[in-house]
């Protein structure tokens, strides 16, 4: 155990709440109820027709509603009711939004430009009369930005910039038939970057490049020569607004970007997984039967997607969504068996870059999701549980999912509910739209709660977010195949002593009611 969790086991354990840690969670009997509040299918009656797809949500405190973007534009819903509150706004005239972000009443956009290599914009929305903010309002960023998010004081927004190319470098080495297959750089790749806009000014202060030389790397497999730069993908921020944590997805690692100096301090390689591990066991056969099983020489790279940030024990932990992804060409993926998996694992989608003949064979994703200190070390993984838990409800997609990343764990939410806090991870590949739900407010002592299922026709939730309106908390996640957006209300459920308590509390008071009801009180009633 490293000295960040010796640390934290010591602050739990004074804290009377240390429990030690396991390898994957437990699984619990449900600590929350889940209240369907509403569902809104954005459709197409309003302009402009045929390209909305819901994928992005945010919550505006100020004004009670959810702005959701989906490429063309966004629409804005009352979040008690889901009515939609005026008009679609419409960004198509600059390009295609990917996401949004509000704070404190402003909304901002990350829209990226017609040609996706050219520079995008971030673009800045008064909440309230939802139109363009006053003053400057639209910031040049880099190109491709896929991900936007306020600092916790909401001075600062923070974009992150996929660079993606439309071509990637050639392959260099040699004949079809050899692996593992390297790649050259491509012609025109974007430099991937984080973009740092200060709210006050409206101007950008820098595009932070988490591959700038002066960066080191640490940690273990790092993607490289797979033909495109490193692509920033998500970023969550800590408490403190001193520290953002950034996917950098397709090349599996963690960059740490110092918001005091506004440059990176380290790119962490997240290293893999290994599936021949008991615990870590997955369907790889798409037979129509699914059976769980360990895979020698099999390793997953994590290669996140979704990030969150909480604190536990006086610690920052950063919990990610293990979505894991390939080049947008796929030429980096080809079978197991090209490198010698034999079945059940033989039709397995993995990596032609990472993996060598005959030896260790990496595949895209974890299948899983997990919670890391903010050094980037690994603290919890949920092993097997995400797609276990689809299949036991008959949720998973055999034929679909089973060689390829399984349910594929890809939007995250971290909310506290009373005295506890939970881990939302969307899963976006099963059958019904799903999100598993974990207690992790020990992150040495996770639990498995239950999975929330959708019984309202959403499919492929994309984006979740959390809200809490008069003392009520929610969860919003916006389906991208179903057009939809659901919102479900939170509760706890008391512990047993608690519940019995309750009773007992209810019944004195019941008897004090009675005995201060006087025969005069009752004549008057």
């Amino acid at each position: 155990m490293n000295k960040t969790l010796l640390s934290l086991a010591a602050a739990l354990a004074c804290s009377g709440a240390f429990v030690a840690p396991s390898a994957h969670a437990v699984v619990g009997t449900g600590a929350l109820t889940f209240s369907h509040a509403w569902t809104f299918t954005h459709g197409e009656a309003t302009p402009p027709a045929g390209s909305f797809l819901s994928e992005i949500l945010a919550y505006d405190s100020v004004n009670q509603s959810l702005w959701v973007a989906g490429v063309s534009g966004v629409d804005v819903l009352n979040a008690r009711t889901g009515a939609r509150i005026g008009e679609r706004i419409d960004v198509s005239s600059a390009g295609s939004i990917n996401s949004v972000a509000i704070s404190n009443g402003l909304a901002a956009f990350a829209i990226q430009a017609p040609l996706q290599t050219d520079n995008g914009v971030v673009q800045l929305y008064d909440t309230t009369t939802r139109s363009l903010a006053s003053g400057v309002n639209s910031i040049t960023v880099g190109a491709l930005p896929d991900m936007v998010t306020f600092t916790p004081d909401g001075q600062r927004v923070l974009v992150a910039n996929e660079g993606t190319p439309l071509t990637y470098g050639p392959r260099t080495s040699g004949p079809t038939s050899v692996f593992p297959r390297t790649f050259g750089p491509a012609a025109v790749d974007p430099v991937g970057t984080v973009s740092i806009i200060d709210v006050a000014t409206r101007t950008l202060i820098v595009n932070a490049d988490p591959q700038a030389a002066s960066v080191p790397q640490v940690g273990s497999n790092i993607r490289a020569n797979i033909g495109a730069n490193f692509e920033p993908e998500y970023i969550a921020v800590n408490a403190a607004g001193t520290r953002a944590y950034v996917a950098i997805q397709e090349a599996n690692a963690l960059g740490v970007l110092n918001l005091e100096t506004n440059t990176f301090d380290k790119v962490v390689g997240l290293g893999s997984k290994d599936f021949s591990q008991v615990g870590n066991e997955i369907d790889p056969l798409d037979n129509g039967t699914v059976d769980f099983v360990t895979v020698d020489n099999l390793r997953g790279l994590y290669q996140p997607d979704g990030l969150a940030t909480y604190e536990a024990g006086g610690k920052t932990f950063i919990v990610l969504a293990n979505e894991g992804d390939y080049r947008e060409d796929d030429g980096d993926r080809s079978r197991g068996s090209n490198f010698g998996l034999a079945a059940p694992a033989n039709n397995v989608r993995v990596s032609n870059v990472d993996s060598t003949v005959g030896g260790v064979v990496y595949t895209a994703g974890a299948r899983s999701f997990s919670i890391r200190d903010e050094n980037g070390n690994l603290v919890y993984d949920s092993g097997s549980i995400l797609d276990r838990a689809a299949a036991e409800r008959g949720l998973y997609d055999d034929a679909g999912r089973s060689d390829d990343r399984g349910v594929e764990p890809e939007g995250l939410e971290v909310l506290t509910v009373g005295d506890r806090t939970y881990a939302f991870v969307g899963l976006e590949r099963t059958t019904t739209a799903s999100v598993a739900v974990f207690d992790i407010t020990n992150p040495l002592a996770v639990s498995f709660v239950d999975l929330l299922v959708s019984p309202n026709g959403d499919i492929s939730p994309e984006g979740l977010e959390s809200f809490t309106i008069e003392g009520v908390s929610y969860i919003a996640f916006s389906n991208e195949v179903s057009n939809t957006t659901s919102v479900f209300a939170l509760a706890p459920v008391p512990e047993p002593e608690t519940y019995a308590l309750m009773l007992a509390g209810l019944g004195l008071v019941g008897w004090m009611a009675k005995r201060k009801t006087t025969p005069a009180d009752r004549t008057a009633a």
